[in-house]
């Protein structure tokens, strides 16, 4: 279902005018499927309450929204609950065990590295996992090392959806924000993206979540796969 120029004259009507330089991705969800061990986590966390575990189906939506999304879930405890400190930390502490237990890079998401690397583009990892996640991971599954830049929840003082992490991820890339195209699947990507003055790309081989549908984000484009990218930035 790739839709493009969803935002006619916006953003993605700079690709003519504006040399695409560099691109940046969120990582659980759009390069990695992480939810097999944040999902494991979880049911780990339940078990530990004397629950049965829960559908992995069940989960797996609400993996882009990070622990807060996972403990409404899997505990039915929001941040307003007393406990919810001392169950993140535990739900965090069961994760870390796991991380690259399950975890695995989308098997689409290889080839179009690659080709981005052929084609001497840049790319980096914009995440809201924290570095103390983040980093293990990129660098247990070989994606660091190709990465020009890692950029975690608290590697800069706001998270997504702020601008900030994706400007600093520009930045470390030594290209312009203008010049970048950011690649996410959930909307605060979209938001971040659009707001750092990117093109946007939805991802929608993600989580994409429970709130709005991937075709209200705002995003410039849409994919389905992986390759799309390189269709819908005229790079293949």
């Amino acid at each position: 279902m790739m839709l493009d120029s969803l935002q006619p004259g916006g953003v993605a009507a700079r690709t003519e005018l504006t040399p695409l330089r560099g691109v940046l991705f969120d990582l659980d969800g759009t390069l990695i499927d992480s939810a097999p061990d944040l999902a494991g986590a979880a049911n780990e966390l339940r078990a530990a309450h004397g629950l049965p575990p829960l559908p992995y189906e069940a989960l797996r939506p609400m993996v882009g929204a990070g622990a807060r999304g996972m403990l409404a879930v899997a505990l039915d405890v929001t941040p307003a609950h007393a406990d919810f400190e001392r169950l993140r930390v535990d739900f965090l502490a069961r994760y870390e065990q796991r991380m690259l237990q399950e975890t695995a890079i989308f098997a689409a998401v290889q080839p179009m590295l690659q080709q981005l690397d052929e084609l001497g583009l840049p790319w980096g990892i914009v995440t809201n996992k924290a570095e103390r996640f983040a980093l293990p991971v990129t660098a247990g599954l070989g994606l660091a090392a190709a990465a020009r830049a890692v950029i975690g929840g608290d590697s800069t003082p706001h998270a997504k959806p702020h601008p900030a992490p994706l400007l600093e991820a520009a930045r470390r890339m030594a290209v312009p924000a203008e010049q970048c195209v950011y690649v996410g699947d959930d909307e605060r990507d979209i938001i971040a993206g659009r707001a750092a003055g990117m093109i946007t790309v939805a991802a929608a081989w993600g989580y994409l979540g429970k709130g709005s549908a991937i075709e209200a984000w705002g995003a410039d484009f849409i994919i389905d796969e992986p390759m799309s990218l390189l269709k819908c930035l005229r790079l293949a």
